[in-house]
C-alpha cells in the first residue's frame, strides 16, 4: 500500500520518528539502528515501509533498506513474532549477523535480543532457514561467536550503537579470544575513530 515515505524529521521518539510529509506529521516505527542514524530533527529522510492494518489501528514501520524491510516481513511470518519483536531483532542484529546465526544454527545469538526466549529463537531459526537466501555454505558471512555477542552487548550497554560495536569487532584480531581483551581492543578502536 505505502511502499516508501520521504519527509523531514519533525520529532524523534523512543521507538519512532515523526516525519513531516506534505503538511502532515506521520509516525513511523523504526528499529533502533534507524534512530541512531537520523542525527536530529530537520533532516530529510526516506524509508521503505510496511503498513500494518488492524481492526483498531494503522501502524507504519520504516526501514533504511529494502533488505531490512523484506527481513521484517519474513520475521512477521514467524508464529509468535509481532512487529515489536521483529523491530527489536533488526535493531539489535544486522541482516548479515542474523543470516550468519541462522546459517550456523546459533539460536543463542537471537536470544540476546530483548523479548526473545529459547523457544522463540528456535522457531525463528527454523522459519528463516528456508526463507532467507543464505547462499552456499562457503559464502563468507561473519562468524558470530558467543564471545562476540557478549562484546556487542557490553559495547551497546556502554552507549555505543550496534553498528559501531559491529564495526569495532571487525577490527579486533581473531587471535584475541578472551572477552575482556576483545572489549578492550574494540574500545581502543572506537576511541581512535
Amino acid at each position: 500500500m505505502i511502499a516508501s515515505i520521504s519527509g523531514t524529521v519533525q520529532k524523534i521518539e523512543s521507538n519512532s520518528l515523526i516525519l513531516h510529509v506534505g503538511g502532515v506529521g506521520i509516525r513511523v516505527f523504526v528499529p533502533r539502528t534507524v534512530l541512531e542514524d537520523v542525527g536530529g530533527a530537520g533532516r530529510r529522510f526516506t524509508l521503505y515501509t510496511h503498513l500494518q492494518v488492524r481492526e483498531d489501528d494503522l501502524s507504519l514501520f520504516g526501514f533504511e533498506s529494502e533488505e531490512d524491510l523484506q527481513l521484517f516481513e519474513v520475521l512477521l511470518g514467524v508464529n509468535g513474532v509481532g512487529p515489536k519483536v521483529a523491530l527489536a531483532i533488526l535493531g539489535t542484529l544486522s541482516p548479515e549477523l542474523l543470516k550468519s546465526a541462522v546459517m550456523r544454527e546459533e539460536a543463542a545469538v537471537l536470544q540476546r535480543v530483548p523479548g526473545i526466549g529459547k523457544k522463540t529463537a528456535e522457531r525463528i531459526m527454523f522459519h528463516l532457514r528456508d526463507k532467507l537466501d543464505l547462499g552456499s555454505p562457503t559464502t563468507s558471512l561473519p562468524l558470530v561467536s558467543d564471545v562476540d555477542a557478549d562484546v556487542i552487548d557490553i559495547l551497546t550497554g556502554l552507549g555505543f550503537s550496534i553498528v559501531e560495536a559491529q564495526a569495532a569487532l571487525q577490527h579486533v584480531p581473531r587471535d584475541v579470544s578472551a572477552i575482556d581483551e576483545r572489549v578492550g581492543a574494540a574500545l581502543q578502536y572506537l576511541d581512535q575513530s
